[in-house]
Order: structure tokens, then sequence, then C-alpha cells
């Protein structure tokens, strides 16, 4: 188990923390904590707070999805996505929104918009070289292997 902590921001008393919404989802859904409802038209995009704060171990990131059920019910989804945030950053987590449906979409404070999912983060170490071992495949990738 990793330890996170989450900061409620001040004036979001009614913003849900996130939470899981059944025993074994990957994701803690995350809420809108707009001030006023806010309107998306087709093509826009917005950032949208959440209205917490939080601190995680070294260990993790914290990746941002979309909700599947607004991207195809109605076209919203995440840009950047997943987004990444790191285990140092201590600001407000906020959600990079998209209407990329043909319909004006209206976000309501404390609405679920987004999902944060939690992934270790292998430490590594980066080492020039010359030359890269050989490998069956090489250098062919963007559709090399056919349809």
């Amino acid at each position: 188990m990793y330890p996170v902590q989450f900061k409620r921001l001040p004036g979001n008393e009614d913003i849900s923390l996130p939470k899981m919404m059944s025993e074994w989802a990957a994701g803690f859904d995350l809420h809108a904590a707009v001030r006023e409802p806010l309107t998306l038209s087709p093509g826009e995009r917005a950032l949208v707070p959440t209205g917490f704060a939080m601190a995680m171990p070294r260990e993790l990131e914290a990746q941002i999805r979309p909700r599947s059920g607004l991207a195809y019910k109605h076209g919203i989804t995440c840009l950047n996505s997943p987004g990444t945030i790191d285990a140092d950053y201590r600001g407000e987590v906020k959600v990079l929104l998209i209407n990329l449906g043909q319909e004006p979409f209206t976000i309501e404070r404390g609405e679920r918009i987004a999902q944060m999912v939690f992934q270790r983060v292998p430490q590594v170490t980066l080492e020039e070289v010359t030359e890269l071992p050989e490998t069956v495949r090489g250098e062919g990738g963007f559709g090399h292997t056919g349809k």
C-alpha cells in the first residue's frame, strides 16, 4: 500500500474527494469544483478544478483519464490523456477537458468528470551509447507489421 494524502481546498467542502465507485475499480472518480455551471461548446476546452491537492510517495504518479460514459455519450474527453501528476506537485488537481461531441455540454458543480489512476514509476538511469543491441524488429514502426 502507498499512502496518498488529500487536502480539500477552501470553499470546496461540498465537493467529494476522489473515490472508487465499485469494489474492483481501477480509478478514482474526480468531481468538478466549478463555481457555476460551465458549458463547453463543440471543439472547446477548459481546465476544470477538482477542489483538492494531494501528496503521494515518489514511487507513484497519478494519471488523469476520461470517463468512458462521458466520452461515449457526449464526446467529453481529456486532452493530453493520460495526464500525469508528478509526486512532487502540490497544487490543485485540474482536468483538461474538451468537447469532441456535436452539442454543447454543461458541467455542473460536483459532477464526475474524469478518473484518476495511480501507477508505480520505476527509477531508471539513462545511459548514452554509440550502438544499440539488435532485434528482429529493428527500426520497424508505424504499421510495419501490416493491418
